[in-house]
């Protein structure tokens, strides 16, 4: 039967400030290994994209159109030759990518709103970028010391309650 005894597990709001600073921590750590692994990825996968190739079916042809012969201009032009035998979906794919469809204007537009908007917002002109006063420049080097500090407060604090 369920109830308040057979929980697992405590809810934020009865842990010790100590607990949520780990967690707290711990989310940040994982959080910026995820980040570090999207970015590896995105730059392995450009690497392979300009990776010289050697396609006999698509080398000459790239050769001759004065073109690099990279993995990714053969896939570009492999999309390509799909679109011509007809293939619906890599000539809406080229469209898009290419700048010939109204979704990518309409894209564009509906981003320009956007920050137009989140510009307003803040206060910033469209004709004037925010001044950079150095704040995160600032905070970059200090977080560490900054976290250290309050930890040596936060442990003082529990040393002396009694």
């Amino acid at each position: 039967m369920a109830n308040e005894r057979n929980l697992i597990g405590k809810g934020f709001e009865s842990r010790t400030t100590r607990e949520l600073r780990e967690i707290a921590s711990a989310g940040g750590k994982a959080s910026g290994e995820a980040r570090r692994r999207r970015a590896n990825f995105r730059k392995d996968l450009n690497d392979l994209l300009t990776t010289e190739v050697n396609n006999p079916e698509w080398s000459p042809v790239l050769e001759a159109l004065g073109l690099d012969n990279t993995l990714g201009m053969v896939m570009h032009a492999a999309m390509i030759k799909e679109a011509l035998n007809g293939n619906v979906k890599a000539y809406e794919a080229i469209a898009k990518y290419s700048g010939q469809s109204e979704k990518t204007d309409v894209d564009q537009e509906e981003q320009n709103l956007r920050m137009a908007a989140s510009k307003a917002k803040m206060g910033v002109d469209d004709e004037e970028e925010a001044e950079d006063d150095g704040f995160l420049d600032a905070l970059n080097g200090s977080a560490d010391t900054d976290w250290e500090d309050w930890e040596e407060n936060e442990q003082e604090d529990e040393e002396t309650d009694i």
